[in-house]
């Protein structure tokens, strides 16, 4: 008998912007009650909380980059499954740096876990807990619930002098007993994200729109306030670095996704209605199409 895996959105919002309804994003999936994390960014532990899930049960985490959209949740996270009397170790993959942001994040909670342990309330340290690994590409996890495999997507590949090809960026693929999810992180057009989607059942995809993100910063400020270069910069991000929806539509036909889930949604300006980009879309891709909302479950 096949066991069924779950899947919730926990955060859905794309950043950096905040976004009043929606968290940073993040993803819980869960196959025979064990609980895979695929990023953490602001606000997870509350909804894992909102979810109903126990943070203390968190074991594995995966980073598709190091954004702080997609990890300035990871403090709070994992200092509350401590705080939980969690003893088990806390494991975090992702792309190079992430051994460096686990330590970090440990000697940031350490203050707050040395008061706690005089307290009485713990005995065993942060580092004994928590432990960040640098994986590459190709399979970098198995257990017996699920297989993962990663590729480098073209997120940062337009940096260039000292940055270029210095800061990685990953989607990953999650075969599980009864089917296979993919999470594209953010990323801008790429054959390899193609190819790792190949037949999945759920497309887990950043939804991105350079309109929307310029229109925000115009109204809260951001965009007066940076140089015509840092203008530049960004907009070159906004269209190299991410996926519009156009380029949705492209990789889940060639791919042959069944499903399509729009996450990381970019913030829009007075109004919170995404179904016009579910229906872009939808011009270029004949499958379901779905618009994530916080703790929804697939």
């Amino acid at each position: 008998m096949r066991t069924p895996s779950s899947l919730i959105t926990l955060g859905t919002s794309g950043g950096p912007s905040l976004t009043p309804h929606r968290a940073q994003t993040s993803h819980l999936l869960t196959v025979n009650g064990t609980y895979y994390v695929v990023d953490a960014g602001d606000g997870v532990a509350r909804r894992m909380a909102r979810a109903g899930a126990d943070v203390r049960k968190v074991g594995i985490i995966f980073l598709t980059h190091h954004h702080d959209d997609h990890t300035a949740g990871l403090a709070t996270l994992m200092a509350l499954a401590w705080d939980g009397q969690r003893t088990e170790p806390i494991n975090v993959y992702g792309p190079p740096r992430t051994q460096e942001l686990v330590d970090a994040t440990v000697r940031y909670c350490s203050i707050s876990a040395d008061i706690r342990i005089a307290d009485g309330g713990r005995s065993v340290p942060l580092d004994k807990v928590f432990f960040g690994h640098d994986v590459g590409i190709g399979e970098v996890y198995q257990d017996d619930n699920i297989r993962v495999t990663s590729v480098e997507n073209t997120h940062f590949s337009f940096h260039r002098g000292a940055a270029e090809g210095r800061y990685k960026s990953y989607s990953y693929r999650f075969e599980t007993p009864d089917r296979v999810i993919v999470f594209t992180g953010d990323t801008g057009a790429s054959a390899a994200v193609t190819a790792l989607a190949r037949d999945a059942d759920v497309l887990i995809t950043e939804t991105s729109s350079c309109d929307e993100r310029k229109n925000a910063m115009i109204k809260d400020g951001r965009w007066e306030a940076m140089s015509t270069a840092e203008q530049e910069g960004i907009m070159r991000q906004a269209t190299q670095g991410h996926m519009g929806l156009d380029n949705i539509a492209a990789l889940a036909t060639q791919a042959g996704v069944k499903k399509v889930v729009l996450s990381h949604l970019t913030r829009r300006v007075d109004t919170t209605d995404y179904e016009p980009f579910a229906e872009e879309v939808r011009k270029g891709y004949a499958g379901e199409v779905v618009i994530a909302e916080d703790c929804m479950e697939f």
